[in-house]
């Protein structure tokens, strides 16, 4: 049956959960190297929706799931309770359509899909804006309130932002409840760190960290193509990529990625 099968449940679903699952173990990242982050995504999640719809069988009659859980199940690794202690669960969250309880969604699934009751850090991308206009604390605010939330509720132990200047970050900083521990710079855009973000950093203990994301990791035009060359004949047009949460499983005692993957959400938007 395969993609046909895919197809037929896409069809009937209204939400997509997909998630990779340990891509250190079933080598779903890209052999050629170096990959930019988008090319990894994207790689990865096409992967993910091939294998599970080649394993989907004939008998479709009690498939009428409005929410369709796509994974490969041999690559989904919960951790071990006995080694929580030693781990350190980290994540970046990439929101895509601009809806904040989207967080929520997004850590309570990689909280399930890791068998854990909370992650040790999220850092939120900044959501994506008009073009034109400027990111501002006003904008931002709705989602910081969320993370707030599920730090209040245990679910989160930090929180941080990314590519926000030493003004943003000071404002934030000022008005914020949970105070961000951390804030990403982009070394794409400034090869050196800007030395009044430096001294608002360190004078308020926040840790400076470096990445090499695009501002958008994978857009829906993207996601769109890749659902499409996944599965044949599917309209692929009408589904919607809401969000991606990209996590790594640290030893911390020495430092090393154990797993790695990526979850998303996507809804149909049937008009």
């Amino acid at each position: 049956m395969g993609t046909e099968g895919a197809r037929v449940l896409l069809e009937r679903a209204t939400t997509l959960n997909l998630q990779t699952g340990n891509l250190l173990s079933w080598g779903c990242g890209r052999k050629k190297c170096p990959a930019t982050p988008s090319e990894e995504v994207r790689d990865c999640i096409q992967k993910t929706l091939t294998e599970w719809s080649s394993k989907i069988g004939q008998d479709l009659n009690q498939e009428t799931l409005e929410v369709l859980e796509c994974s490969v199940a041999q690559a989904v690794e919960k951790m071990n309770p006995e080694e929580r202690d030693e781990l350190k669960v980290s994540a970046k969250l990439f929101i895509i359509g601009s809806n904040s309880s989207s967080i929520t969604d997004a850590v309570d699934m990689a909280c399930s899909a890791l068998g854990v009751a909370q992650l040790d850090s999220v850092i939120i991308a900044p959501p994506p804006i008009e073009d034109g206009t400027n990111l501002s604390l006003e904008y931002l605010q709705p989602y910081w309130r969320e993370l707030q939330t599920l730090v209040e509720n245990k679910k989160i132990i930090a929180i941080g932002t990314s590519d926000l200047d030493k003004t943003l970050l000071e404002q934030l900083y000022v008005w914020a409840q949970v105070k961000p521990s951390s804030n990403q710079v982009n070394l794409a855009s400034c090869c050196v760190m800007p030395p009044d973000l430096t001294a608002f950093a360190k004078q308020f203990d926040i840790q400076l960290l470096t990445h090499n994301d695009p501002k958008e990791l994978l857009c829906e035009a993207s996601f769109q193509e890749v659902l499409q060359e996944s599965i044949q004949n599917i309209e692929a047009h009408e589904w919607i990529p809401l969000w991606i949460l990209r996590y790594s499983v640290i030893v911390k005692s020495r430092g090393i990625i154990k797993s790695k993957g990526y979850i998303m959400q996507a809804k149909r938007n049937v008009s």
